[in-house]
């Protein structure tokens, strides 16, 4: 299942053979986003189509991510891009993250479980990461662009669950967003090989919320629900929110206002380009308690003089 083929770009009208549709049966920007894009860059940095940095050096597909764990385990639809014609599979293996202990060698099988489908005129797609005994589909079938073929997974060489989709032609790898070079960053320049264009969200808040205490980045990539109503005897109150794509100077504005007013309010400029993060702030619980009622949080991301994205959250103290 392991295709180690050379990136590079079409350079022939072939990319008009074949058109995608998104792999993934989610809303792309709202239940679920793109990590990666492909690497660009012909030397040792990265750069996905648009000129930002989601990507990594090397990378030669497309990330289709959900944000939390819990999303992942709800069951995410895995869809086949394409018609064509199944020439590969693998399942059964399991979904933990390949830094995680006890993540099992992989044994050269990186792509985890997956799915490899023949489309004709030397177009192949792989599908990687899937779900542990979710693939539906077996060598030899016939699948139609946006069947289900299995769920958004972590198995494999990952950290994160997510669909990573390759395409490639005469075994070379394509970008599905620019299948020949551009001289532009313009992101809408073009749609690809896309049926219907896909819109580039270059940064995110995939996450926010409150926490009696402060979380650690694991526990919220894992899906920490707020618990509504919060107890206001809690020893603290940390609003908290998880970013996808921040850039370095971008800021992070958390505020939170309760009955009597601003309880919360900091703006963060950040250091780095990073592909996640988190940030959050809090205050101990004063002597005898929160004042009860309706607590708003807000999470908001800009890069330069644009917002990004802003999130919010209603809890109740009681």
């Amino acid at each position: 299942m392991r295709w180690m083929a050379a990136l590079a770009m079409a350079a022939t009208p072939a990319w008009a053979d074949i058109t995608l549709v998104p792999p993934v049966d989610c809303a792309l920007g709202d239940t679920c986003f793109i990590q990666n894009y492909v690497d660009i860059d012909p030397g040792p940095g990265h750069r996905d189509f648009a000129c930002g940095h989601l990507s990594y050096d090397g990378h030669d597909g497309t990330d289709f991510a959900v944000p939390t764990l819990a999303d992942m385990e709800s069951g995410v639809n895995v869809l086949a891009p394409a018609d064509g014609r199944v020439i590969g599979i693998r399942d059964g293996m399991p979904d933990i993250a390949i830094n995680a202990p006890g993540a099992p060698p992989l044994e050269g099988r990186d792509c985890g479980n997956g799915v490899a489908i023949d489309h004709g005129n030397g177009w192949n797609t792989q599908l990687c990461h899937l779900a542990n005994g979710s693939v539906r589909v077996r060598s030899g079938d016939m699948v139609t662009a946006g069947q289900p073929i299995g769920q958004i997974g972590l198995s494999g060489r990952t950290e994160f669950p997510h669909v990573h989709l390759s395409v490639r032609h005469n075994g070379q790898a394509v970008d599905p967003f620019r299948p020949v070079p551009a001289g532009s960053c313009d992101a809408a320049a073009s749609p690809g090989l896309w049926a219907k264009p896909l819109a580039y969200l270059p940064a995110a808040i995939t996450g926010v919320g409150l926490a009696p205490s402060p979380p650690d980045f694991a526990t919220l990539l894992a899906g920490l629900p707020t618990p509504d109503p919060l107890p206001r005897q809690s020893p603290a109150l940390v609003l908290w929110a998880v970013l996808m794509g921040p850039a370095a100077d971008d800021r992070v504005i958390l505020r939170l206002t309760g009955p009597s007013g601003v309880v919360l309010d900091q703006t963060i400029t950040l250091e780095r380009n990073q592909a996640r993060a988190f940030r959050y702030i809090g205050r101990r619980t004063p002597a005898g308690g929160w004042p009860p009622g309706p607590y708003s949080g807000e999470a908001t991301l800009i890069r330069g003089n644009t917002v990004m994205d802003r999130a919010t959250i209603a809890v109740t103290l009681r």
